[in-house]
């Protein structure tokens, strides 16, 4: 017999739900829908797709085509250099044939058969194998060519550019007359020009290139300052000597004739500005006005360069002729060079010792010798008046000869005259 079911109590009647319960499941169920109306829609949507990546990257396979590109092209051109660099090399069109085919331009002094001495291997040889530097260093050997320069022009010319030296000066070596530049290069007369140099002396054959340099170096010096005024002394000029660097003497040439100048080691302008001041009054004193020495203070000796004279090699009639027609002065050509006394005497600069000497030309003065530079002492009497040279003596009282032989066979003193000074 079946069993009959009884109704079943839910929980709730049982338990009835206080307020405060179902208040809290109010509040739940509020909150529940806020969170979800805050929710943005599309977060809902987002959801990840499963791609299938491919096993290179799509920018390494761009790079690797640009870079397979770049290779062939590489490759092609590399094809065509080799066949041109064949065709170049054996090809009649880039063989220099004659010496028509190179250009030379700058030339002055430097002959074109100089030129083509050195270029003259490369007629019949390929444009692209002549060795270009090895031209330019060969070039600068020639005295006259300063720098040079070779270039190549397809398809079979060569160009030589030449820039050439500038003579400041002669230069006497040995028994020949050569131009020197500024840097002491020496350099064959042209032949087809004149200058207005002085001749240097004092130049040796065998010596370096930095000795002529250094004495160059003082020539520049003394001429620019002889220039400097705008009176251009060094016009004057025609020898100057260098062989003692601490007495440069020039040769003065003027209309009364020429007269050697010791200048010194500095202030040239200076001190030869005293001599062209006073030389017509010196000429005046002294039948014969050889030398003048202005590099002691306070005093001025008139010819202290009559010891002796040394023999300098002379020059070949050829030598001379080429010589004048570069434009050397004649005084130049001379083969005597005189060698200088240097007397050591030191006057003191008095205006009226000298005014009383010259009232009194037959007393001499004595000083002593308190040279300025340390030079051997020798006792010389300052002598002045307009007595002439062949008669002063070391001896004023002595009996004086009129006889022709007598004079030739003495010399002149030094002559010191006081009170001036070279700056």
């Amino acid at each position: 017999m079946a069993r009959k079911s009884s109704p079943t109590i839910s929980q709730e009647e049982l338990y009835p739900l206080t307020d405060d319960v179902v208040r809290e499941d109010l509040d739940d169920a509020r909150l529940l829908d806020l969170d979800v109306e805050q929710e943005s829609p599309f977060l809902r949507a987002q959801k990840r797709v499963s791609v299938r990546r491919a096993s290179l990257p799509r920018k390494t396979a761009t790079l690797l085509i640009w870079a397979a590109v770049a290779a062939a092209l590489i490759f092609l051109c590399s094809i065509a250099v080799a066949s041109l660099y064949h065709y170049g090399e054996r090809s009649w069109r880039f063989r220099v044939e004659s010496s028509d085919d190179v250009e030379i331009i700058g030339l002055e002094n430097v002959t074109r058969a100089q030129v083509m001495e050195v270029m003259g291997g490369d007629i019949g040889r390929n444009i692209f194998f002549v060795p270009l530097a090895q031209r330019k260093v060969q070039l600068e050997q020639i005295p006259w060519v300063k720098s040079a320069s070779v270039m190549r022009f397809v398809p079979n010319r060569l160009k030589v550019e030449i820039h050439e030296r500038t003579p400041v000066a002669f230069a006497r070596v040995g028994s020949r007359i050569l131009l020197v530049d500024a840097a002491g290069m020496l350099m064959e007369l042209p032949g087809k020009k004149k200058y207005s140099f002085p001749v240097m002396l004092g130049m040796n054959p065998g010596e370096p290139l930095s000795t002529r340099t250094a004495r160059m170096k003082i020539y520049n010096d003394m001429v620019s300052q002889l220039d400097s005024s705008g009176a251009h002394y060094s016009q004057e000029l025609s020898e100057v000597d260098l062989s003692d660097p601490e007495d440069v003497k020039v040769l003065a040439n003027n209309s009364g004739g020429e007269v050697l100048v010791h200048l010194g080691s500095s202030n040239y302008l200076d001190r030869y500005k005293v001599y062209v001041t006073h030389v017509q009054t010196w000429r005046q004193q002294f039948d014969k006005l050889e030398s003048v020495d202005l590099r002691y203070d306070r005093q001025i000796i008139v010819n202290p360069d009559l010891q002796g004279t040394v023999q300098r090699a002379p020059l070949t009639a050829s030598a001379a002729k080429k010589a004048m027609a570069a434009g050397v002065k004649p005084a130049a050509l001379y083969s005597r060079e005189t060698v200088a006394a240097k007397p050591a005497v030191t006057v003191p600069n008095n205006k009226a010792s000298q005014a009383s000497a010259k009232k009194n030309p037959a007393k001499p003065v004595h000083h002593k010798a308190t040279a300025r530079k340390t030079r051997p002492k020798t006792k010389t009497k300052a002598i002045a008046g307009s007595t002439t040279g062949a008669q002063k003596t070391a001896n004023p009282s002595a009996p004086s000869t009129n006889s022709s032989a007598a004079q030739a066979t003495k010399k002149p003193s030094p002559a010191i005259i006081r009170g001036q000074e070279p700056q």
